[in-house]
Formats: structure tokens, C-alpha cells, sequence
């Protein structure tokens, strides 16, 4: 082969070669569109199965619009990762729904069409620096009969959850009727007429949140069988329940119904009891509520004889007028460290009051999972419920009070298979039939989900929210979260199976945990030093007070020679001291930065460098196998 002929045939190679390339790139894109191998260690883009379920079983088609500020946020890239994550979400929701959800990108300049489009939907515009400008971060999605739904921002906080933000909003639209909510409650929650009054009696500021959120319809005191259209149980302060009611709470929960349960050793707002002719004597009743034979039956501990006092959540009460506020070890706020971060339904709450609480626990044979939602600190102890029959002084509580620094679950979510609490079914009548509502289930079809909360207290509205009347209108406004805590576990529970098994995540932004640890070992080094200095300056001190009380002359001012010394040996070992803080610091600094080279070395030099010597081989042995031809 002559020179001439080798050069034509190496560019007929090259460039066969680059056609088969491209062929090759579309091939890819068409065929293996859906084929994604998820490399992140919490597997960040892997979808869970009950997001998959919800997508499989799209009826009709959504619409999505991902609207966000391109141009605006090009300045604050922590937004626009948590915007390329969000977005690529939102791509696998798309690639998963057998194109039954069709994904559009929007970025809405100002004075566009976009931007109107993004305010029509109600979306937020967050505004940033000083130049006017805003940023549109938010998902809106509508159906085939024009409902909508939307988020308004996606806060990074709630990153977690990102994915069930998700998922909930293509369930609503897929699912665009409100949920059939069944509220058995023994307290006076709802409007209604009181006969002591001769008056309307206004509904409390929850039950007007979940009625203009779900479809709450109110279930006779003692019923026997439970519509099917109904989805959840709302139980509220459950007494004296027949065995017929029982039986059918029972079943519904076997067919795979849910429950929100809530019961109270002392119920304050519940009035049996008390002696109307004589307010101040005590009760006859006490009133507090069990489900006892179901809890027994499904593996639940639950005395309605103890109520939790805990010193360090207590709240604050009034006393009367002229009289100072008292704590009230049984009042108690959860803040913070009791609020389950990790579960969708408390994640974003800050502060939820109740009083005379008690709580739950699981028997050691008891099939279901609990997950704590609420929690006591661990100076708590359970008392008795009769210790608040006839309390005048709530500081009486402290009398005997040992924290047994167990905590308590106060309000929690429970999972698993369950077995009926009738195993033979309901006594003196036929179980068999055709019908799904006639036969008796032993087991759950399903696992059980249910959220159990030991007071009714915190559903009261003096507790949680001050109400006003503005012009004919009442205004609510709201010291902590009680609201949110019903509306949030009513909203969870009354969606899909898939959706309710969707958990919160790990975030997508991955902390530099060597420069975390290189920082925490400095900042314990510089601790201890600091710690040396405080106690040298201590002894330094208390040498000087000595030597001046042993003087003659008693002379406050004038340091004698013996002082001076002492005074200048402190501030020499100062000196020493605060430079060892430097170097500390130094080396901090130091150890960061040539973890940084390293990493820059190994990124933009060394992988590079190994991809082109094995490019450099392969061409080599190539060119080898030629010339051996």
C-alpha cells in the first residue's frame, strides 16, 4: 500500500468511524432513553416504589410547569443546583409515566407572558439583592378538566421531601376529589347548638380547617358499619364505644382503612362529670377515653390512668389576676429536640402545645412498627390522671417529682400487619355472606397504617390560636402548630397507599465531612487552649490577690517587685499561649488547603492524565496490530 493510498485510507477510517460515532450517540438517546444507573450514595434519583405506582397508574394525562429564573439566579448558584436537582426529578417523573405526564421548563422573565402565566398560578416571587429583581421557583401542574395544583417555592429545607411534594401533587391531580373523612368525636368540635346556652356554639378553628380541606362527615356516636366511601377514621376522645362500634373500627382497619386517633387520660374540654350547680367540687367522672380491647389486640400499651409531667417543656399558666404565672409540668410545648424531623407530618412544625398528655408503647410481641412524632424530653415521669381532679395549684405537681430520663411517646405513627381484636368475628351475629362489608376479615388484607395521639387538648383552640371577630368574620391567628399537625397527618393519611410509603430522603447537597472533621479537631485544640489561658489568668489572679494581702502597706495601686514578676510571668505565658492559637489555626488552614490541591490534582491532572496515556496505549497497540498485518 502505497503512502498516498494509506493516508485516503485512514480518512475513510476516521471518518466511518465518527459517522458510526454519531449513529451510535442517536441510537443511544432513542433506544436507551429510560436506562439511567443511579451512582449517588443515597441513591438520589433512584424513584421509590410507591412514586412508580402513582406514575404506572396515571389515568389521564398532566400537564407539569417547572417555572424558574434562569437569568435572575444566575448569581447564586446554591439555588440553581437545587434547581437542576428538582428539575432532573422532574425528567424521571416524566420518563416513568408512559408520556402520561408532558413536562414543560419555564423561565418567566419580567414583563413576559411567562411571568403572567407563573402569577396566574399563584406561584411566589421571592425578591433578591437590591435591584428589583425576583425569582420564580415553583411547579404548577393541571389535568384534562382544567383542576390545578401547585407548589408555590421550593424551600431547600424541605428538600427530604422532595420527592413526595412530588408525587402528592400528580396524585392530587390524578385524584382530584376531596377524601371522605368519617369524625367520630365525643367534645363539642363542631357547630352546633347548645342547649346550656340556648345559643349556636361556634366549631373549633381545626374542625373549620378540615372541613374546608376534606369532606368531614360526622358518624353517629354508636355506629355499626362504616360507608365505603369513607377513607379515614378521625377519632376524637372515643368512649364508652359498643361493641358493635368497636367491632367495626376493627374491620375497617382490617380492609386496609386508616385511622387519626385521638385519646386523653384527662381531657379538659370534655365536661362529664362536673357538677353544674357546683363547678369547683370533683368530677364524678373522669374524662378520659381508650380504645382499650383494639389496643390490646393490636399489641398498644396505653394507661388512661397516667398523664406525663415533664419539667423541661412545661409551660407557663396564669393564676388570676395579681397572682405570678406558674409552671404547669403537665402544659407542655414540644419544640425542637421532640419534634420527629424526618417524618413529612411534623418535618416543618415548630412548636405544638398540650396538656395532660399521655402516652404510648408497643408490647414486646406487638406486630406494628411505631415511629415517635412527638416526644417528651427525659426529665419526665408519668403521673397519676386522679392527681387532676381537683388541682388549684398546678405547683403541687412538683411534689414528688423524679424524672426516670426515659422519653415518652406522646404521639406517634404505626405500621404492620395486624390481626382482628374478634378473631371469630362480632359475637351473636353471621359473619358469612358475599358481600366484602359481610365478611369477617381475621387479618389485615394489608399493612395497617394509623397515627395515635394521647390528647385532645391540643385540638382546643386555647391552646394553640387566638380567635377574633373582625366584622361579622372570626380571624384566627396561630402561637404554635396544632393546626398544622391535624391537617398534615388528615392530608397524609387520606392519600394512596404508594404515596404514604413514600419517606423523606437524604439531601442533595453533600457536605465537605473531611474539612468538617479537620474543623472540629482545630476547634477542640483551640478550646483546650483557650481553656489553658482562662485557667492560667484564674491562678495568676488569685497569686496577685495573695501577695497584695500579704503587703504591709495595704497598697492597691503600686505592684511591688514580687507582683510584677508574677503579672509579667502570666502575660509572657500569655503571649506563648495566643501563639500556639495561631499556629492551631494556621495549621487548620494549612491541612484544608492541601486538601484542597490534592483534590484539584486528582480532578483536573492525575484522571485526566490517565485517560491520555490509556488513549496514548490504545493507539499504540492499534497502530502495532496494523503493521503486524
Amino acid at each position: 500500500m502505497t503512502k498516498a493510498n494509506k493516508r485516503t485510507y485512514d480518512s475513510w477510517t476516521l471518518l466511518v468511524l465518527a459517522l458510526l460515532f454519531l449513529a451510535v450517540i442517536m441510537a443511544s438517546n432513542s433506544l436507551f432513553r429510560n436506562i439511567r444507573w443511579d451512582l449517588t450514595e443515597n441513591q438520589l434519583y433512584t424513584m421509590s416504589e410507591g412514586t412508580r405506582n402513582i406514575l404506572n397508574q396515571l389515568e389521564e394525562p398532566i400537564n407539569l410547569y417547572f417555572f424558574f429564573s434562569e437569568q435572575a439566579s444566575r448569581d447564586i448558584p446554591s439555588v440553581r443546583n437545587y434547581a437542576n436537582r428538582v428539575r432532573e426529578l422532574l425528567e424521571e417523573f416524566a420518563a416513568n409515566s408512559s408520556d402520561k405526564i408532558h413536562l414543560r421548563v419555564v423561565d418567566p422573565l419580567p414583563f413576559s407572558e411567562e411571568e403572567d402565566m407563573a402569577t396566574e398560578f399563584g406561584l411566589t416571587a421571592v425578591p433578591i439583592g437590591t435591584a428589583g429583581e425576583n425569582i420564580y421557583f415553583g411547579l404548577a401542574g393541571t389535568n384534562m378538566v382544567d383542576d390545578a395544583a401547585t407548589i408555590t417555592f421550593f424551600h431547600p429545607d424541605k428538600e427530604n421531601f422532595l420527592e413526595y411534594e412530588l408525587a402528592k401533587l400528580v396524585h392530587s391531580l390524578d385524584h382530584p376529589e376531596r377524601p371522605v373523612i368519617g369524625l367520630l368525636s365525643s367534645l363539642p368540635m363542631q357547630r352546633d347548638f347548645d342547649p346550656v346556652s340556648r345559643q349556636m356554639r361556634q366549631a373549633w378553628v381545626v374542625a373549620d380547617q378540615a372541613e374546608q380541606l376534606f369532606e368531614l362527615r360526622t358518624l353517629p356516636p354508636q355506629f355499626s358499619e362504616i360507608a365505603d366511601d369513607i377513607e379515614l377514621l378521625l377519632l376524637v376522645h372515643p368512649r364508652n364505644l359498643s361493641e358493635q362500634t368497636l367491632y367495626a373500627i376493627d374491620q375497617f382497619v382490617m380492609r386496609g382503612g386508616r385511622c387519626l386517633i385521638f385519646v386523653d387520660p384527662f381531657a379538659e374540654s370534655d365536661l362529664s362529670g362536673i357538677d353544674p350547680d357546683n363547678p369547683m367540687a370533683p368530677r364524678t367522672v373522669r374524662p378520659s377515653s381508650n380504645l382499650g380491647p383494639l389496643f390490646s389486640a393490636w399489641g398498644i400499651r396505653y394507661n388512661p390512668g397516667q398523664v406525663i409531667a415533664d419539667e423541661e417543656l412545661a409551660l407557663s399558666v396564669t393564676m388570676g389576676p395579681g397572682r405570678p404565672s406558674v409552671r404547669h409540668l403537665s402544659f407542655l410545648g414540644f419544640g425542637e429536640g421532640q419534634l420527629n424531623r424526618e417524618d413529612i407530618i411534623t418535618s416543618q412544625l415548630d412548636v405544638v402545645n398540650a396538656a395532660t398528655p399521655g402516652f404510648f408503647e408497643l408490647e414486646e410481641n406487638s406486630p406494628l412498627e411505631m415511629t415517635p412524632l412527638l416526644q417528651s424530653s427525659s426529665r419526665a415521669m408519668p403521673v397519676t390522671a386522679d392527681r387532676f381532679d381537683f388541682m388549684p395549684d398546678p405547683s403541687a405537681l412538683r411534689n414528688g417529682f423524679a424524672p426516670t430520663g426515659q422519653r415518652y411517646t406522646v404521639a406517634a405513627r404505626l405500621t404492620g400487619h395486624l390481626a382482628s381484636a374478634f378473631p371469630g368475628g362480632l359475637k351473636g351475629t353471621d359473619n358469612s355472606g358475599d358481600s366484602d362489608k359481610a365478611q369477617h376479615l381475621a387479618e389485615s388484607t394489608s399493612d395497617a397504617t394509623m397515627i395515635l395521639v394521647a390528647d385532645t387538648d391540643l385540638l382546643t383552640d386555647r391552646f394553640w390560636v387566638q380567635v377574633q371577630g373582625f366584622m361579622g368574620q372570626r380571624l384566627a391567628t396561630a402561637f404554635a402548630n396544632n393546626g398544622d399537625l391535624v391537617v398534615n397527618s388528615l392530608d397524609n393519611l387520606s392519600g394512596s397507599v404508594d404515596l404514604i410509603s413514600i419517606r423523606g430522603r437524604a439531601g442533595y447537597t453533600r457536605p465537605f465531612s473531611r474539612v468538617e472533621s479537620l474543623r472540629r479537631e482545630a476547634e477542640a485544640r483551640l478550646q483546650a487552649k483557650e481553656q489553658e489561658l482562662e485557667q492560667q489568668l484564674k491562678v495568676t489572679e488569685q497569686s496577685l490577690s495573695e501577695l497584695q494581702s500579704q503587703r504591709p502597706d495595704q497598697n492597691a495601686v503600686l505592684l511591688n517587685e514580687e507582683q510584677s514578676e508574677e503579672l509579667q510571668r502570666f502575660l509572657d505565658e500569655k503571649v506563648r499561649i495566643r501563639k500556639e492559637l495561631r499556629l492551631v489555626r494556621l495549621e487548620l488552614d494549612q491541612e484544608i488547603d492541601q486538601l484542597g490541591s490534592t483534590l484539584r490534582f486528582v480532578n483536573i491532572g492525575l484522571i485526566p492524565l490517565l485517560l491520555t496515556l490509556a488513549l496514548i496505549l490504545w493507539i499504540g497497540l492499534a497502530g502495532k496490530r496494523r503493521k503486524d498485518r
